[in-house]
């Protein structure tokens, strides 16, 4: 991992490491994949994991060093449960979100990244401790309105590529960057076909129904 955090290649003037490159690259794979419901998409989701947490720990970003963790856990159960079912689709209800629950998200978001920012200062884990933990915590929150089938969910992945872009070119990791602002383009997307579903969809559907092990398409 050394070897490919220390070389890389010079693109459009920028010096791009073969980690970040070979990391960013499988997350965009991982859309490919996840989109024809290939078993694929579940172990190039862990190799792109592992190579952007190297990449983020070493550009001193512990709060998306520590995201890459997240999807990791949740890309070892999706891949267990695709497993098992091979047909991953189980008709999750697409809703928008109550008032109440959007205010609970904000509360969610400004608590969670108030707390993990002092955390991420006082262990001296990140240079830009805000920015960095309100990555983290979109990141968390928009995975768990994903799995209630909120059409938020989109939002808040808008808010972390929204943070996310700005914060890796201060890094130096402009490919990265450029990576972000493709997946800014699948979330707008994404939020616009599930508003259009959620307008279809019957509203005395139950809010609660489980979703399926969704893979985490994301900014990575």
């Amino acid at each position: 991992m050394h070897v490919l955090l220390e070389h890389g290649f010079t693109l459009f003037g920028q010096r791009v490491s073969y980690a970040e490159f070979a990391g960013q690259v499988l997350a965009l794979v991982v859309v490919f994949f996840a989109q024809r419901r290939s078993m694929l998409t579940w172990p190039v989701q862990l190799a792109s994991v592992v190579l952007l947490f190297a990449v983020y720990a070493s550009a001193d970003l512990g709060g998306i060093a520590a995201r890459q963790v997240v999807i990791g856990l949740i890309t070892l159960h999706g891949w267990w449960a695709w497993s098992r079912r091979r047909d991953p689709v189980l008709g999750v209800v697409v809703r928008t979100g109550a008032t109440r629950e959007r205010v609970a998200v904000l509360a969610a978001f400004l608590l969670g990244t108030t707390g993990f920012a002092l955390l991420l200062d006082a262990t001296n884990a990140s240079w830009a401790p805000w920015p960095d933990a309100a990555i983290f915590v979109g990141t968390v929150l928009a995975f768990a309105l994903q799995g209630r089938g909120l059409v938020e969910f989109w939002i808040v992945w808008l808010v972390v590529d929204a943070i996310g872009v700005p914060l890796q070119l201060r890094s130096g990791l402009w490919f990265s960057a450029a990576v972000y602002t493709v997946f800014a383009v699948l979330v707008v997307k994404g939020f616009l076909d599930w508003n259009r579903e959620a307008r279809r969809a019957p509203r005395a559907a139950d809010p609660a129904s489980p979703a399926s092990p969704a893979s985490p398409v994301s900014p990575v």
